[in-house]
């Protein structure tokens, strides 16, 4: 028996419009690549125009801005250091000029200590350029983003209507063997904190989430050891590795209104893994 033409018509509309973001700025920052870009590409998918921006891969984020940029919205980039004080006000007022108050800022820049150029630095090394980036930089651009956002949004009388999502990880609550695990957990469970207070000092005029991802297929995952690969089987109740698109779609219904009564969570996005 076939669907009626009007209640078919109703429902594409009503997938249509799901986490819509028309009208809508955003800033996604480490974009130029895996879940950044995914991201990205999400937040143009439902609309929203963009500022994006990565440390130094110019010709990688203009790819991400290529690519968003098909869904006919406006892109812009901005490539810099967010670790220096001077680069993040930069931000900031190229933010503000370009596009007014971000309806949305996504704080996914981050420390590659598996397959980037800090990789190879010593322990303490690494756990200082995490400060730096993971924790400072998301601290202050959420903080700085949105006490104007609060602003804008009491202006507007729209309370909710304004997102920021952070990025945890799903390992950080219950600990992970090796450098790395150290690492990862000290800074993002300063991330997964903040996040929830944020989320307080902010109410009701801006909500602060964050999505801790599992175990995601980035460029590390592509070429893990056997070892590893089934050690992900083994972890995760869906029997898979995630996508970047997977923590994407999360992240594009928080930035949206149809998550309008969520705030100060820590979302994990693992397939179910429970360890």
């Amino acid at each position: 028996m076939s669907e009626p033409e009007d209640a078919t018509a109703d429902s594409a509309e009503g997938a249509a419009a799901f986490a819509a973001l028309p009208g809508r700025s955003a800033v996604v920052t480490g974009a130029s690549s895996g879940i950044g870009r995914a991201i990205a590409i999400q937040l143009a998918k439902a609309g929203a125009d963009l500022l994006i921006t990565c440390r130094s891969s110019r010709e990688s984020l203009e790819r991400s801005a290529s690519d968003c940029r098909e869904f006919g919205g406006r892109v812009e980039t901005f490539v810099g250091d967010l670790a220096d004080p001077f680069v993040r006000a930069e931000l900031e007022r190229a933010t503000f000029e370009r596009f007014g108050v971000p309806h949305v800022v996504v704080n996914n820049a981050g420390v590659d200590l598996l397959t980037g150029s800090e990789s190879e630095l010593a322990y303490g090394d690494k756990l200082r350029r995490l400060f730096e980036v993971d924790i400072a930089v998301t601290v202050e651009v959420a903080k700085s983003f949105g006490l104007r956002m609060a602003e804008a949004a009491r202006r507007d009388g729209a309370p909710a209507s304004r997102s920021i999502i952070n990025i945890g990880w799903d390992l950080a609550e219950v600990g992970m063997e090796g450098d790395s695990g150290e690492l990862f957990a000290t800074a993002k469970n300063a991330v997964m904190g903040f996040t929830r207070s944020l989320a307080v000092s902010l109410a009701p005029d801006v909500r602060v989430n964050c999505v801790a991802p599992g175990w995601i297929q980035t460029a590390w995952g592509e070429g893990a050891s056997e070892y590893w690969q089934q050690r992900v089987i083994d972890e995760t109740p869906l029997r898979r590795w995630g996508t970047p698109e997977d923590i994407a779609k999360a992240i594009r219904f928080l930035a949206s209104d149809d998550a309008s009564f969520i705030t100060g969570q820590v979302i994990n996005v693992n397939g179910g893994a429970a360890r």
